[in-house]
């Protein structure tokens, strides 16, 4: 694998294993990872008003069960894509970092690095 593909693996796993984590950590003890002081503590991120914009509860069960299940579905993504990077595990990591550019601004910037990287010539080599 070229080395576009290992920093693509890398943004996804981390940004995945976040989001599954953070989710698990809110259902277990009802709420995400959140700054314990200061002008933020208690706040989630900009990601939670662009979920309430769609008329969603971002501290809702259902929320953070969307947190793990995106999360487990783009770690395993990149994993399908580190086993083989021909077109279906390419799309399949293309589609999953899409659908998590809605995370900002830690997850939108993961995802950009890993769309990014996947357009580039090496990591679309295995497309043919």
């Amino acid at each position: 694998m070229h080395w576009s593909g290992y920093i693509a693996v890398g943004a996804s796993v981390f940004l995945g294993a976040w989001l599954a984590f953070d989710g698990s950590h809110a259902l277990l003890s009802g709420d995400y990872v959140t700054p314990k002081t200061g002008r933020f503590a208690g706040q989630l991120g900009p990601w939670s008003r662009l979920v309430e914009g769609v008329g969603l509860d971002p501290r809702s069960t259902l929320f953070m069960g969307v947190h793990i299940v995106l999360g487990l579905a783009l770690v395993a993504a990149s994993i399908f894509f580190a086993a083989s990077p021909r077109a279906p595990a390419w799309w399949t990591l293309l589609v999953m970092a899409a659908l998590t550019l809605w995370y900002l601004p830690f997850g939108t910037l993961l995802s950009l690095v890993t769309i990014a990287v996947l357009l580039l010539p090496p990591a679309r080599s295995g497309l043919a």
